[in-house]
C-alpha cells in the first residue's frame, strides 16, 4: 500500500465522481419503482372499499333483510322492508369512492362517474367484485 505522505489527505476527483454516478443510479432505480407501489395501492384501497361494500351486503342479509338489488354510493340510501338498511352496515357511506349495483346481493358493476373528485379516477371494475387501475 501507498503511504500517505504528509498533506495529501481525501479522496481524487475521480474517486468522489464514481461515487456521485453511483449513488445516481440508486436514486433513478427508487424513482422508477415508486410509481407502481403508488398505483398497486390505489388499486388496493378501491378493492378494499368493494369488499367491504359487499360485507354490508352480507350483514344486512343476516340482520333479516331481503335480497339486495340496485345501487349503493355516497349519496344513496339503499333500504329493504323496515327500517333496514345496507349503509347501517358501512362504517362510512358518505366516503364511499364510487357507486355500486348490487343484483341479489352481489356486486356486479361499479363506477365512479357521478361522484366529484373519486378517489379511483382511472380505475376500471372489472367484475367479480375487483378493480384495475392504471
Amino acid at each position: 500500500m501507498k503511504m500517505l505522505h504528509r498533506g495529501e489527505k481525501g479522496f481524487t476527483l475521480i474517486e468522489l465522481l464514481v461515487v456521485i454516478a453511483i449513488l445516481g443510479i440508486i436514486a433513478a432505480v427508487v424513482a422508477l419503482n415508486i410509481g407502481g407501489f403508488m398505483g398497486r395501492g390505489k388499486e388496493e384501497a378501491a378493492n378494499t372499499e368493494a369488499k367491504q361494500v359487499q360485507t354490508a351486503v352480507i350483514a344486512y342479509w343476516a340482520a333479516g333483510g331481503t335480497s339486495v338489488n340496485g345501487t349503493v354510493g355516497p349519496e344513496d340510501d339503499m333500504t329493504g322492508p323496515g327500517d333496514l338498511s345496507v349503509h347501517k352496515y358501512l362504517l362510512n357511506p358518505a366516503l364511499l369512492q364510487a357507486i355500486y349495483t348490487i343484483e341479489n346481493g352481489v356486486i356486479v358493476n361499479a363506477t365512479t362517474e357521478g361522484i366529484t373528485n373519486s378517489k379511483w379516477t382511472g380505475c376500471n371494475f372489472t367484475g367479480g367484485g375487483t378493480w384495475s387501475c392504471d
